[in-house]
């Protein structure tokens, strides 16, 4: 069903912004100075959050942003290539968004506070899972390009946890707590979603952290 963003004066899409970073809520008409390629990509973001890479098509963005379908094919010649700068885009908002949300951090617990309040920005505002989580579990279908984009957006957010951790842990111990805290943020916004409780997301990173936090000897 298209979400027909071009009747003006029926919707609007709302861009919401926490920390630094904007979520689009469809509400109805594209915003008239927004150019193609950013009305395109939120109407994809939309639908590739809630229903994954194979939800979207090029029929549907045509529809949902009021233009022909080969107008499309000219900003993305492929479907692949319109993933792959989604994801770029996406990654970008959250990483300056955790730059916001961390700054003036000085302690594990704020810096790991902050990490936690970008994924539950993204999960309360805009009610639906990462991208690159839902689009990590269907890493078996999607092009070579699109999965490189995706599995980058997982090291960096590796990465920067293991930069937060204390230097007295070691190098294995750093990957350990960060891979288990970005498994657990992503797996805490997908149980949320589907028991739709938010409460959840809380429970269970919270948890994760103050267990993270004692293994660190902060706690």
């Amino acid at each position: 069903m298209p979400l027909r963003f071009h009747e003006a004066g029926v919707r609007r899409l709302t861009m919401l912004t926490q920390h630094g970073m904007a979520y689009p809520l469809i509400e109805g008409a594209l915003d008239k100075d927004m150019t193609t390629t950013t009305k395109l990509l939120d109407a994809a973001e939309y639908r590739m959050r809630r229903g994954g890479y194979n939800a979207v098509s090029f029929r549907d963005l045509a529809e949902d942003t009021g233009i022909k379908s080969s107008s499309v094919h000219y900003h993305f010649p492929k479907k692949e290539d319109l993933g792959v700068a989604l994801v770029k885009r996406y990654s970008e908002r959250f990483f300056a968004a955790l730059t916001e949300a961390s700054e003036g951090a000085g302690t594990l617990p704020e810096k790991l506070a902050a990490y936690q309040s970008v994924y539950r920005a993204a999960l309360i505002q805009d009610d639906a899972i990462c991208l690159c989580g839902l689009l990590g579990a269907e890493i078996p279908c999607l092009p070579p390009s699109l999965e490189a984009a995706t599995q980058s957006f997982f090291r960096n957010n590796i990465n920067w946890v293991e930069d937060a951790l204390p230097s007295a842990l070691n190098t294995d111990e750093k990957s350990r707590l960060a891979e288990t805290l970005l498994a657990g943020h992503q797996g805490a916004m997908m149980l949320a979603t589907s028991m739709k409780n938010k409460a959840l997301f809380e429970t269970v990173t919270g948890q994760l952290i103050d267990v993270t936090l004692l293994k660190c000897g902060t706690q």
